[in-house]
C-alpha cells in the first residue's frame, strides 16, 4: 500500500518533507501462507525463503517431504489452519468450480486483522462483495491484487476508492522474457502433436 502514495509523495508539488513515523509492515520473518502449491506456487516459495519467511501451505496433495524441507514449507491440511497463522495469504490457484469464490466472507473473518491477502490467480477465486466489505471494515488490513472480475472492474467499482488496495493489470507474466517463453513454449507443444510426439506441456495428461 506504501508503493503508489509513497511515489506520490516523492514527486508530489506539495512534498515539502518526508513523514518519520510513516511505517511498513516487514516481510522478514513473517508468515506467509501459500494457498495452491504447483510449480508457480513453490516458486513463490522458494523467493519467499530467502527473505527467511514462514512458510505455511495448503494444496490438495501435499508435497514431497524432500521439497518441502527444501523451501522450509509447513503442510496445512486445512485452510483455515493457514487463514487463522498467516501474515500474508497468497492465492496460486487454477479457476475451477471448487475455487470458484474461495476466498469469501467466513475465510476473511478467520485471517488476522493485520493480514494482507494477495491474489496472482484468477480473480474469481475471491468474492469481491465480500473482500470491499473485509478492506472497509479493517476486518483484514490489505489486498494487493494482480487479478479482479471482470478485467478491467467499472470505473465506479468500490475496490478502487480503498487505500488499503493496491490493483495491477494482470501483469505477473508481463516481461518481455515470460511472453517468449511461453511463445517458444506453445510452439513446440504444436510442433509435437503435428510431429505424432509426446506433448512437453500437456494440460491433461493421458
Amino acid at each position: 500500500m506504501y508503493l503508489p502514495a509513497g511515489c506520490q509523495i516523492a514527486v508530489s508539488p506539495d512534498t515539502k518533507y518526508f513523514a518519520v513515523d510513516w511505517l511498513g509492515v516487514e516481510v522478514t520473518r513473517a508468515t506467509l501462507g501459500i494457498i495452491g502449491m504447483g510449480s508457480i506456487g513453490y516458486k513463490v516459495a522458494q523467493r519467499a525463503r530467502a527473505f527467511n519467511m514462514r512458510i505455511l501451505y495448503h494444496n490438495r496433495n501435499r508435497r514431497r517431504k524432500e521439497e518441502e524441507e527444501a523451501v522450509g514449507a509447513h503442510y496445512c491440511a486445512k485452510m483455515e489452519d493457514l487463514l487463522r497463522q498467516s501474515d500474508f495469504v497468497m492465492l496460486v490457484v487454477n479457476l475451477t468450480p471448487e475455487t470458484h469464490k474461495l476466498i469469501g466472507k467466513k475465510e476473511l473473518g478467520l485471517m488476522k486483522p493485520t493480514a494482507t491477502l494477495i491474489n496472482i490467480s484468477r480473480g474469481a477465486v475471491i468474492d469481491q462483495d465480500a473482500l470491499v466489505e473485509a478492506l472497509q471494515n479493517k476486518v483484514i488490513r490489505a489486498a494487493a491484487l494482480d487479478v479482479t472480475y471482470p478485467e478491467p472492474l467499472p470505473r465506479d467499482h468500490p475496490l478502487l476508492n480503498l487505500n488499503n488496495v493496491i490493483i495491477t493489470p494482470h501483469i505477473g507474466t508481463a516481461t518481455v522474457q515470460a511472453i517468449r517463453m511461453m511463445a517458444e513454449e506453445a510452439i513446440a507443444n504444436m510442433l509435437a502433436v503435428l510431429n505424432g510426439q509426446p506433448i512437453p506441456s500437456e494440460v491433461f495428461p493421458k
